[in-house]
């Protein structure tokens, strides 16, 4: 039985391919009523008045302008995870409703699957698994090479919290940092971890053995990588991008993959998610693609949960948010 004095928050489902964590629900019922999407529909009269919050769970549910003119007390929506490209901030805030995100949780745990796609690419390890496994390997080629990650230099698009953690990863690897940020970092940042600063995104892409996408999805990074960018890196070069899908150009990344202009490319996002079955994407072999799996560890995804319950709740009570979303 949920306690009727609680805020009601709105979530879209409890479990599901969409929905909040089963496991999390006894956490979120320590400080609210949950309401689901299809619980909201099935009553939405008696609801549209209550709702005071939303906690929004792998861009579930959508919040457009209808749903937003039927929550005439809504104060607050708190999304997981870093990225609020899947919601129209300018339309939100016109309604008075604020909005938060959760990135603190996701720093290490992002940075973390970044390196183990750059390391699996660079050894070529899910090649190299399929290999060992299939019932037609009867001998290991000594010809079946990778590229050496020890030295080699990355260069990471994007020097935010999430990339800085990934120079932190990659310096013990003894690799040479590059960087391309909007804003270059505090010169006792960068000697931290030996990174060196490109203004010039091209300068990066010519140099680096290694280009890891770790910048947010905005009109200025839509397609940020084309055939352009990618025909400037080196043939040897690798691909990694932890950001968004369409923060390259797919299109683009097919035929740079197939006809050797870049050797590999690793991403654990796409456009859209997942890809069409028959996409040429998921028939190259220089390729590897995971499901979207940078947050999703047991322990993140708590503190995601914890993260956005502090948010709502600093909200209805009128505090600051420990992390407040703002339209540009």
């Amino acid at each position: 039985m949920q306690d009727s004095k609680l805020p009601l928050l709105l979530i879209h489902e409890v479990g599901g391919t969409r929905g909040v964590l089963e496991a999390h629900v006894p956490f979120l019922k320590k400080h609210f009523q949950l309401i689901t999407m299809k619980e909201f529909l099935e009553s939405k009269e008696y609801y549209c008045a209550q709702v005071q919050a939303i906690y929004s769970w792998w861009h579930k549910p959508v919040i457009d302008r209808e749903l937003l003119k039927s929550l005439p007390n809504l104060k607050v929506i708190s999304s997981a995870g870093v990225g609020t490209d899947h919601l129209d901030l300018k339309l939100i805030s016109g309604f008075g409703v604020r909005i938060a995100n959760t990135p603190h949780a996701v720093h290490s745990t992002t940075a973390d699957i970044g390196m183990a796609l750059l390391l699996a690419a660079a050894r070529r390890l899910v090649e190299g698994c399929q290999i060992a496994v299939s019932p037609d390997t009867g001998y290991f080629s000594n010809n079946w090479l990778g590229e050496e990650v020890t030295g080699a230099t990355l260069g990471i698009i994007g020097m935010g919290s999430i990339g800085y953690k990934i120079a932190q990863r990659a310096r013990a690897f003894e690799m040479k940092i590059l960087y391309h940020n909007r804003n270059r970092r505090k010169e006792d940042e960068e000697q931290a971890v030996g990174a060196c600063y490109c203004g010039a995104i091209e300068d990066l892409l010519q140099q680096s053995d290694f280009v890891m996408l770790v910048v947010n999805l905005t009109p200025r990074t839509y397609k940020l990588i084309g055939k352009k960018e990618l025909q400037l890196m080196k043939p040897t070069a690798s691909l990694i991008n932890i950001s968004r899908g369409q923060v390259v150009d797919q299109d683009m990344l097919v035929e740079a993959l197939q006809t050797g202009v870049i050797k590999s490319a690793a991403m654990d996002v796409t456009y859209p998610e997942p890809l069409p079955r028959d996409h040429p994407l998921l028939k190259l072999k220089n390729v590897i693609i995971t499901p979207h799996v940078g947050i999703k560890t047991h322990k993140t995804t708590f503190m995601i949960t914890e993260d956005a319950v502090s948010n709502v709740l600093a909200a209805l009570n009128g505090l600051p948010m420990p992390s407040e979303v703002f339209p540009d």
